[in-house]
């Protein structure tokens, strides 16, 4: 019996930093790499000697400067082994920026390289109803990126054409692109699904889009200074 399971649900080999085991598992190589900063409560399982610190004072202030309390909760992975993190069954989607930038919805992180460089910052050019702003998770630099999507996404060459994404669906797209905001009056007076998608975001430049197949409301915040 042990060696079927192993032979279908062992550990997979792999080198990289971060890579996927199956759809729903981020594995992160610890040896010789930064700390990891993922989402609070995501270690599933670890190999080796990890420790966890779910309230450094960098992440702390972080979280107190995005309005209404809702932060990305993140905690400090630090040591030597394998670490294995999931969100609640969602698929895992592995990047590696190469000195590069990502805006990211908050609730689609799931861990990323101490290294890079990030924050909590306005999508520009929105101007969302009701004097809302719509905020996004930057992350800038050299370093991996683990991102999670209810179900399969897909993931849209937006220099091939201006490309629309409903905002409850969108989970990452290259920071750079020129953003704009479009409303389809007709769908306004739709209830359920059907508000939602009377206002979506237009992407257009050298970049792609994440989406994925499942809208997931979004914190809005009200816009200050």
């Amino acid at each position: 019996m042990q060696g079927q399971l192993l032979q279908h649900y062992g550990q997979t080999p792999n080198h990289e930093r971060m890579s996927t085991h199956g759809a729903k598992i981020a594995k992160v190589m610890m040896q010789g790499g930064p700390d990891v900063l993922a989402r609070t409560g995501s270690m599933i399982a670890y190999e080796g000697l990890i420790d966890f610190n779910p309230n450094p004072p960098q992440i702390a202030n972080m979280v107190r400067s995005w309005a209404s309390g809702e932060g990305v909760p993140l905690m400090v992975c630090t040591g030597q082994g394998e670490l294995y993190l999931a969100d609640y069954g969602k698929e895992v989607v592995i990047l590696q920026l190469q000195n590069e930038a990502l805006s990211v919805n908050g609730k689609n992180i799931l861990a990323f390289d101490a290294s890079l460089q990030w924050n909590i910052e306005r999508v520009q050019g929105v101007s969302m109803l009701s004097g809302m702003g719509m905020f996004n998770v930057v992350l800038r630099g050299q370093g991996w990126v683990a991102l999670t999507s209810k179900g399969t996404p897909v993931v849209l060459n937006t220099q091939e054409a201006e490309t629309f994404v409903d905002t409850d669906a969108l989970v990452a797209y290259t920071e750079g692109l020129r953003v704009k905001t479009k409303r389809t009056a007709r769908l306004g007076g739709l209830f359920g699904r059907g508000s939602g998608e009377a206002f979506q975001l237009g992407f257009h430049g050298h970049g792609f889009v994440v989406v994925q197949p499942s809208e997931d409301a979004r914190p809005r915040f009200q816009a200050r200074g």
